[in-house]
């Protein structure tokens, strides 16, 4: 279980970081559809933090927020686990 938990929030913390990069480079056409995965998967969870973090101007830190509360809440959840165990 630990196992299945420390890879689902490592692959979505790489979904989150291939957005950002998709987000900053332009994609061929062919590549659209990628774009558009990345965007339904992680837009819905860093759109949580940008509505409660400021505005910083141009940069956006709501990515980042988001991948250190999920590390952090992994983190926790696999100490919860290897507890119960």
């Amino acid at each position: 279980m630990q196992q299945f938990i420390t890879v689902f929030f490592d692959v979505y913390i790489l979904l989150i970081l291939a957005y950002v990069l998709t987000s900053w480079i332009r994609m061929p056409y062919s590549l659209h559809r990628v774009q558009r995965f990345l965007d339904d998967v992680c837009e819905p969870y860093i759109r949580i933090f940008r509505r409660v973090l400021p505005s910083f101007g141009p940069i956006d830190i709501s990515p980042i927020v988001a991948i250190i509360t999920l590390v952090v809440v992994q983190r926790v959840l696999v100490g919860v686990i290897e507890r119960l165990q």
